[in-house]
């Protein structure tokens, strides 16, 4: 057996299987877009069948392009978009419903209900996280009370649910291993992140029964063999993180105070506070950044819903892109002298604000505004809402009065004027490492650490390298009346204020 590391990494728009060779390079690389399902207004599916389909094209073509065979492979790593859910049946491992997407926000209304009984402090002091669409528990509500049949055959034991990692496992260990990490676990509403055990009161309120829970495992951990039918050989699968935690762990955060934010098809930024379960006092999340040999290490995350997927918008609905690295060049063209506002609320604004209700809306527009003016608007949306994540966080911890450096990754911090601009507004510095793929690196380490074959936390730490460093250029009068001109965007599109 090879030290080579297979990392699968399960997006929201594609998927991607990447094999790291023993020194941590990138030797191999497979990927798949697959189709987004909009069956009403906010809401948001995706075919599990087809997301599984593009699991096996993936790593074949991985395997493929890094020249080796499966048996080169010490282990596998699972990453995957968190609180996506996926209910199927324990017997068939068929699912019963396409899989409800984090973005979905039809159970908006039923969140409300919830929060006038009271009952979202019990789910922040249990969970740490905010009574939202967001989430995975009120998805999985919404699937058992509308799937005919669903319920009684849940409380019968006769179907199993999972985040996308859940699935995946079942999936590729034939049905012999039904499992989740601590990570996935902590975005479901259900599981007590202080107790780390799924929660009876929960359970209870989101009419959940436990039959239907996977066990929750470390992030490197045991989960399952391969079926050696479907790649020609059986390959441990032996770490498991939600995405976000994936990226924090390959950007080699392991100190509290340090920060990274991944900018995807949504954002998200990562605080790490250690052993400490800091409780927000300004609407951010406190979660489990990972679970190793039973420690939990925790974090403040702030999650912004729309960042890739406004520049999406731009080449797919708008047409006003071809391809998505155009949007640097095309904003750095833009107007000075126009200051254009995209709030891109498509499925509701994310922290610190959490209003499901809110939908996209643009300021400052004249007769004058093209597309460069709105793809300067769609980058600087992202570095805003960054903007409020980092104001958050600052309130609710600082470490010794220290400014946090933050690392980046995501496949929009290859724009070096978006990252550019992002120091600009933050007026801290961002640093961009050498290697991108920090999610799928993170869950290799995973894998490849709980294999033998890869260095321990604090060797990998070392081998972080940062490729380029931006810092802050912009006066701050400049920085003041654009962030100014955000925050009254951002007010008017709340429907919450």
């Amino acid at each position: 057996m090879g030290g080579y590391i297979l990392a699968i990494d399960q997006g929201t728009t594609s998927t991607r299987a990447i094999v790291f060779d023993g020194k941590q390079k990138i030797a191999g690389i497979g990927q798949k877009e697959f189709k987004q399902h909009f069956p009403k207004s906010g809401w948001v599916e995706h075919d599990p069948e087809e997301i599984w389909q593009t699991v096996i094209f993936t790593i074949e073509e991985a395997i493929a392009t890094a020249g080796i065979s499966a048996s080169d492979i010490a282990a596998i790593g699972i990453t995957n978009q968190r609180e996506t859910v996926v209910v199927w049946e324990r017997d068939t491992g068929k699912p019963i419903h396409n899989a409800i997407v984090w973005q979905d926000r039809r159970t908006a209304s039923f969140c409300d209900k919830l929060k006038k009984k009271g009952l979202e402090k019990t789910f922040a002091k249990k969970t740490g996280l905010l009574l939202d669409p967001y989430f995975s528990g009120t998805k999985l509500n919404w699937l058992l009370s509308n799937v005919k049949g669903a319920q009684a055959r849940a409380a019968k034991g006769e179907l199993c649910f999972g985040t996308i990692d859940t699935f995946l496992i079942w999936r590729l260990t034939g049905g012999k291993s039904f499992a989740t990490d601590a990570t996935n676990a902590s975005r479901t509403l259900l599981y007590n992140i202080a107790e780390n055990a799924w929660d009876d009161e929960l359970t209870d309120i989101l009419r959940v029964p436990k039959a239907m829970l996977p066990e929750v495992k470390d992030c490197a951990a045991d989960f399952g063999i391969t079926d050696p039918s479907l790649f020609g050989a059986a390959i441990p699968i032996l770490g498991v993180a939600g995405d976000q935690q994936a990226a924090t762990i390959g950007q080699a955060c392991f100190e509290p105070g340090m920060m990274k934010s991944t900018y995807g098809t949504g954002c998200f930024a990562l605080l790490n506070t250690g052993k400490d379960m800091v409780r927000s006092k300004n609407r951010l999340l406190t979660t489990i950044a990972y679970r190793l040999d039973g420690k939990t290490t925790y974090a403040l995350e702030g999650s912004i819903f729309v960042a890739g997927a406004a520049v999406q918008w731009l080449r797919d609905g708008l047409k006003v892109i071809k391809a998505a690295p155009d949007t640097g060049t095309l904003a750095e063209s833009a107007d000075p002298s126009q200051e254009v506002y995209l709030v891109p609320a498509f499925t509701g604004l994310g922290a610190p604000h959490w209003d499901p209700d809110a939908r996209g809306a643009i300021f400052g527009m004249t007769r004058n505004t093209g597309p460069a003016e709105f793809a300067r608007a769609a980058l600087e949306a992202v570095c805003y809402q960054t903007r409020d994540l980092l104001e958050a966080m600052y309130k609710d911890w600082r470490s010794n009065g220290k400014e946090t450096v933050l690392r980046v990754d995501g496949g929009m911090v290859a724009s070096d004027w978006t990252m550019q601009r992002l120091a600009d507004l933050l007026d801290a510095p961002v640093d961009r490492p050498v290697i991108l793929e920090t999610t799928a690196l993170g869950v290799a380490w995973l894998a490849g650490s709980r294999a033998g074959v890869w260095p321990n936390r604090q060797e990998f730490a070392k081998s972080w390298a940062c490729d380029r460093r931006f810092e802050p250029r912009m006066d701050e009068a400049t920085r003041k009346v654009k962030l100014k001109g955000w925050r009254s965007a951002v007010k008017r599109t709340l429907i919450a204020a």
